[in-house]
């Protein structure tokens, strides 16, 4: 990798969205930047686990990075998320292109990409605003049915849709991440709309109105970078693929990333942005 430069220091800022202001960190490189990237982060995973990354993009690369929380979650949060209403729809369709329009705003004329990590890169082709992106890459995103794990991660996931975790969402009135064993707590009205799109074969698209996957890139002149990772079970390179008929054969190019190849030992869903596994970073971004 390159070696670092030195940049501003990050700064945190806050910007508008359809029904919230969400809470962000802007990095930027000591010198004009070449691109600037907005990074979706993925679902109930706090901006604050980016930072390395964020940083290594703006110091050894030259591009800025906006990393940012959902509503009702993380910085963003206001309130208990069992007073939340927040949905994924809401992350993925209005909080997203929000992001994007802040960072245009700050950087105009900047070529602009975005960096999707699991939820940040589903939804993409479904999104108003697409028209000026100038990269996209999805990491470790897909169309991810309960029955693509592998085993025995199969058996946690059965759980989670079906077993201990929807009663005490129901008893709770949001998700209990800490007691579930999940990680931090998210509003109700978002499992069950996640719940709902990972046990439905055509995912989230009976939620959009439509029956099938269809291609809905074509309003981006980007190609879309669909990247797995080979040891990840929670979104197999199996349901990564199966972006490829949304954001469309001809605009997309998918490509899976042996951690073994780096000579990593383990990668699998969240650790392509870790600290850890540097290496796998210039491949990303290529």
């Amino acid at each position: 990798m390159k070696p670092m430069t030195g940049s501003a220091a990050p700064e945190a800022i806050s910007f508008p969205a359809p029904g919230a202001t969400l809470q962000g960190t802007l990095y930027l490189p000591a010198s004009p930047p070449r691109a600037a990237v907005v990074l979706n982060g993925a679902t109930a995973v706090p901006q604050g686990f980016y930072r390395a990354f964020a940083t290594w993009l703006a110091n050894s690369e030259g591009i800025a990075c906006l990393t940012y929380d959902y509503r009702d979650f993380a910085r963003s949060a206001q309130a208990h998320p069992k007073h939340s209403t927040a949905t994924m729809a809401d992350w993925a369709l209005r909080d997203q292109p929000a992001a994007r329009a802040e960072m245009r705003r700050r950087l105009p004329g900047v070529p602009l990409w975005v960096i999707g990590h699991s939820l940040g890169g589903m939804l993409m082709p479904m999104q108003e605003g697409i028209e000026d992106i100038d990269r996209m890459i999805a990491v470790a995103s897909g169309l991810v049915h309960h029955q693509d794990h592998p085993w025995p991660y199969q058996g946690l996931a059965r759980l989670f849709w079906f077993g201990h975790v929807p009663a005490l969402t129901r008893l709770l009135g949001y998700l209990p991440g800490r007691i579930a064993g999940f990680g931090p707590d998210l509003p109700a009205t978002a499992y069950w709309q996640w719940r709902e799109w990972c046990t439905h074969p055509h995912s989230y698209f009976p939620h959009l109105g439509a029956s099938l996957p269809q291609p809905a890139w074509h309003r981006s002149s980007a190609t879309a970078e669909l990247i797995a990772l080979a040891d990840d079970p929670v979104c197999p390179p199996v349901s990564t693929a199966k972006l490829v008929g949304v954001y469309g054969v001809e605009q997309s190019r998918f490509r899976v990333l042996d951690p073994a190849e780096k000579g990593l030992s383990k990668v699998g869903h969240l650790g392509a942005f870790a600290r850890a596994n540097a290496a796998l970073w210039p491949e990303i971004i290529g």
